[in-house]
């Protein structure tokens, strides 16, 4: 191995290190002496809860983990949104599972809690993939309610969710394992199925100090809505469990008994690993995201038996095409390449960046990825679309026009891998949130921008000293150069993949060597959901 092979080793390694570092203190929701206090009363965590649910010799894979990082610090924080969504396999089948975390606020609904449940439900709706919710919650933040409650995308967006989910025949169980008040108690009522947890869950639409005062009512929680009252007077739940165990246990029996599906019958054979060393994506991923790099080597240590076949291998190179497995799934990829290339014309065209004759093969390529009902992957390190006069003579607005036209009218589902830059247009060409990726991660490498540090630090530099001019100041070079590092210092922080996750941007970062689990499981959740309508571009521009 070289030097620099090395270099970009130690320097990737120690990006996972101090994701996993993360990912620890985040598992810890509200911290150890909330956890200690939740388990004096008999209850699971969010997590244990759900690390019971799932088939332990299964694999599995967390949606927003980072959601709410850095995010309400002066409300103390909101850990993971104040719920752990995972999919998984219970009882063998493959099932999305929310659970509320009430070691952080007592499972209270922050508005990006909101958000994380409206992107967990969107899981399930896309991939009709079984919903488990596991409530334990107080309900809405109140300091913040303002935020939560009232709009297209907030609280109650989660009820109707549950009706129309219901519609669709999308199987949805609950368990209410701890507090469901207010407006939350309808989501296990909406649901298909709802158990609760005897002495410790229970639902009422108010609690008894809210009764008291507003109708004179004296009556204890327990009474007013406890299990017993709700499996034996009311009829509101359908089973009583004694403890946690004993109500997940119930789901797993519930689930076990679980129907097939009609599948979407996208082509996998036998699974075969890498012939290169997957590990080796440490030292081929360059330190410096303005490095070049051959992104087929990159590619190779994902797909079974590092077998790649190119369409269109020598036109428009900045973008590579072609066909491949993952984890025995039939998959096409469409990958920035990252190496600076030479065209038989004698140009010379720059890694990372879109050309009109990459996008018209990208365009072109995804149509057929439709046509044959191929699962689509997009592998972003991307700075945007070529410039200056000869690109746009040349009509690069039409022709990326063109491929943001066919991925966003892609009816095979489309899955985002986001390895290092991901900057402007590009990042909607190749499938960004915006464009319904069925499931969308970064790895710790990656950067999510207008543009790069450098090049919005000098625009806004530029900007901010005219704007001091017009005032009549002059700033020194010394100056100058302290407003630029102020202004990139808070720019980096934005461009950060965990600004991004904390605000569900990306659904999670990930180790690169997780990727092909991502993208197998993503795809098996998929499969759930046949295609309804014909792949169709509408009007384009030829």
């Amino acid at each position: 191995m070289d030097l620099d092979f090395n270099i970009n080793e130690d320097y990737n390694k120690l990006l996972v290190s101090d994701l996993r570092k993360k990912l620890t203190k985040v598992k810890l929701g509200g911290g150890q002496h909330r956890i200690d206090k939740h388990h004096s009363k008999g209850k699971m965590t969010a997590r244990e809860r759900i690390d019971y649910l799932l088939d332990h010799k299964k694999s599995s894979i967390e949606i927003g983990a980072f959601a709410g990082d850095g995010m309400y610090e002066e409300h103390g924080g909101c850990p993971s949104a104040g719920v752990v969504v995972k999919i998984g396999y219970v009882s063998g089948k493959q099932c999305i599972v929310v659970a509320n975390d009430a070691t952080v606020k007592a499972g209270a609904w922050f508005p990006i809690t909101g958000k994380k449940n409206l992107r967990a439900q969107e899981i399930s709706i896309e991939n009709r993939l079984p919903i488990i919710y596991l409530v334990d919650s107080a309900g809405v933040y109140l300091p913040m309610q303002d935020e939560i409650f009232p709009d297209k995308e907030h609280f109650g967006r989660i009820f109707r969710n549950n009706a129309v989910m219901s519609s669709m025949g999308i199987i949805q169980i609950s368990a209410v394992m701890g507090s469901c008040v207010a407006g939350g108690a309808y989501l296990p009522i909406m649901s298909d199925e709802a158990l609760i947890v005897d002495k410790t869950g229970s639902i009422f639409l108010a609690g008894s100090y809210l009764v008291k005062a507003a109708i004179g009512e004296s009556i204890d929680n327990e009474t007013l809505g406890g299990a017993t009252t709700h499996c034996e007077i009311s009829g509101v739940t359908d089973y009583k469990a004694k403890d946690d165990k004993d109500a997940l246990d119930k789901i797993k029996n519930i689930v076990s008994k679980i129907g097939d599906f009609d599948k979407a019958g996208y082509n996998r054979e036998k699974p075969t690993k890498p012939t290169l060393e997957p590990k080796d994506i440490y030292g081929l991923l360059p330190k410096s995201r303005a490095e070049q790099y051959d992104m087929r080597e990159i590619i190779k240590r994902v797909v079974d038996g590092s077998e790649f076949e190119e369409y269109k291998e020598g036109y428009g190179q900045s973008l590579l095409t072609g066909y491949a497995r993952i984890d025995g799934w039939a998959v096409g990829i469409v990958a920035n390449q990252r190496k600076l290339v030479k065209t038989k014309k004698g140009e010379m065209q720059f890694g990372g960046v879109i050309y009109s004759d990459s996008a018209d093969k990208a365009t072109r390529f995804i149509a057929n990825c439709n046509q044959k009902k191929i699962p689509l992957v997009f592998l972003q390190d991307v700075t945007g679309f070529m410039v200056g006069s000869k690109s746009e003579h040349g009509g690069i607005i039409k022709d990326g026009a063109k491929m943001v036209n066919a991925v966003s009218n892609s009816v095979v589902p489309k899955f985002t891998i986001i390895i290092g830059n991901s900057y402007g247009a590009g990042n909607y060409a190749m499938c960004g949130k915006a464009y319904d990726p069925r499931l969308i991660v970064a790895w710790p490498s990656a950067e999510l921008a207008v543009m790069s540090g450098n090049s919005a630090a000098k625009v806004l530099l530029q900007i901010e000293a005219a704007s001091l001019k017009k005032q009549g100041k002059e700033i020194t070079p010394e100056e100058e150069k302290e407003l630029y590092d102020k202004i990139k210092a808070r720019y980096d922080n934005q461009v950060s993949p965990y600004y991004a996750a904390s605000r569900i941007w990306t659904d999670a970062i990930i180790d690169p060597i997780d990727t092909r689990k991502w993208i197998s499981m993503g795809i098996e959740a998929a499969n759930h959901a046949p295609i309804e309508k014909p792949f169709n571009l509408g009007v384009i521009q030829v």
